[in-house]
């Protein structure tokens, strides 16, 4: 017979041994991993212009510019299109401090967002676009496909969903005419 002292160790031992052995019987779950992104297979900005393009409403404003303005907004497309997004937002955000409530330069500005890939900066953007400008027509629908194109990026498709239809209510149908 083992003393007390060996038995109490054996038995510490076997206790250390069955307790060890416990933990691989219980092994946690997986933890369930977010899809790896994936970046769009097509530019974002074109799909944004297309929805303006479509809209065939009866209904189009196009603001009158200042000439100030309309300089900075033409050096900014200069820029998008060489691919110096950050001076093309620079230029925007100039012509912005002199004309802050022209939602078209708003919706480019957001445009330029997206290229730069600053989601939360265009959302607001072409929320604040919709929101002064005409709620009807091209520009209302260049607003909302952005705020498509945005949550599809953030993977919110019921969001998408909502926009979608937002887009649909920028169009006002011309009367019949025979």
């Amino acid at each position: 017979m083992l003393p007390v002292s060996k038995r109490a160790s054996v038995l510490l031992l076997l206790l250390a041994a069955a307790s060890l052995g416990a933990c691989s019987l219980f092994e946690p779950a997986p933890t369930p991993t977010a899809p790896a992104y994936t970046p769009p297979s097509y530019d974002l900005v074109a799909s944004i212009r297309a929805a303006g393009d479509r809209e065939q409403s009866v209904i189009a404003v196009n603001p009158l510019r200042d000439a100030g303005v309309a300089g900075l907004q033409d050096a900014a497309q200069v820029d998008e299109k060489a691919g110096r997004y950050a001076d093309a937002a620079g230029k925007l955000d100039q012509a912005i401090k002199l004309s802050p409530n022209s939602p078209d330069l708003l919706q480019d500005r957001a445009e330029i967002a997206v290229r730069m890939k600053d989601y939360p900066m265009a959302e607001k953007l072409a929320h604040q676009s919709w929101s002064i400008g005409p709620k009807l027509g091209p520009l209302c629908a260049r607003n909302w496909q952005t705020v498509v194109e945005i949550r599809l990026q953030q993977n919110d498709q019921a969001g998408a969903v909502t926009a979608r239809k937002w887009v649909q209510q920028c169009h006002k149908p011309g009367q019949p005419r025979y």
